[in-house]
């Protein structure tokens, strides 16, 4: 089953407010923490933009992403606040709601692919995001400042290619600020307005 085109409607309004600021509140359970580096931080919260571009269809949301060593919490929402994707993980079992429907896997990307047709590589966005790299991935170039420039992940289906466009400063530690992550059936653009290291408030 793939998304209706009425849900690719509403994900395309956003595409008109590029600039605009995402409207998802941080999670109140957590609080934020300065790290120097990024590989530091156990647990993170990003508030940004995302842009997919494959041969069917382009789109761009805002886009919110708590992330925890053992959970995620991702969500896609509309400048008007319209949350039109919600794909959470916890302990190995996968939660995606969208089109007012729920659906569930015990993985992630499989659930989101199987479900939506988008092909992102969500198991190695939050080291790509924090400007981290993974066992199967390869630095092709830094920038001049020692930050990596362009890497090469090896993927069983097609190979990713990860653009580190620019990077900068949030709470503490250098991260990316711009990504572009493509193969031949799709292009993903990934911004980040705000990124910060959090602890959970819970003793």
């Amino acid at each position: 089953m793939r998304l209706s085109a009425s849900l690719f409607h509403i994900v395309t309004i956003s595409v008109l407010f590029l600039l605009a600021g995402c409207s998802v509140t941080p999670s109140e359970d957590f609080t934020p923490i300065n790290v120097t580096n990024a590989a530091q931080a156990k647990a993170w919260e990003l508030q940004g933009k995302i842009a997919v571009k494959t041969a069917e269809e382009k789109f761009s949301t805002n886009l919110y992403w708590l992330h925890q060593p053992s959970a995620n919490d991702l969500r896609l929402t509309t400048v008007l606040g319209t949350t039109v994707l919600t794909l959470k993980t916890n302990q190995g079992m996968a939660t995606l709601d969208v089109d007012g429907k729920t659906y569930r896997d015990s993985n992630a990307q499989d659930l989101l692919t199987g479900i939506s047709g988008w092909s992102i590589p969500l198991d190695s966005l939050p080291l790509w995001i924090t400007g981290q790299i993974g066992s199967n991935d390869k630095i092709v170039s830094y920038n001049p400042d020692g930050t990596i420039k362009q890497l090469i992940s090896h993927d069983a289906q097609a190979n990713w290619s990860v653009s580190f466009i620019s990077w900068q400063q949030q709470g503490g530690a250098l991260v990316p600020k711009l990504l572009k992550i493509e193969r031949e059936d799709v292009q993903i653009k990934i911004q980040t307005n705000q990124w910060t290291a959090v602890k959970s408030k819970a003793k």
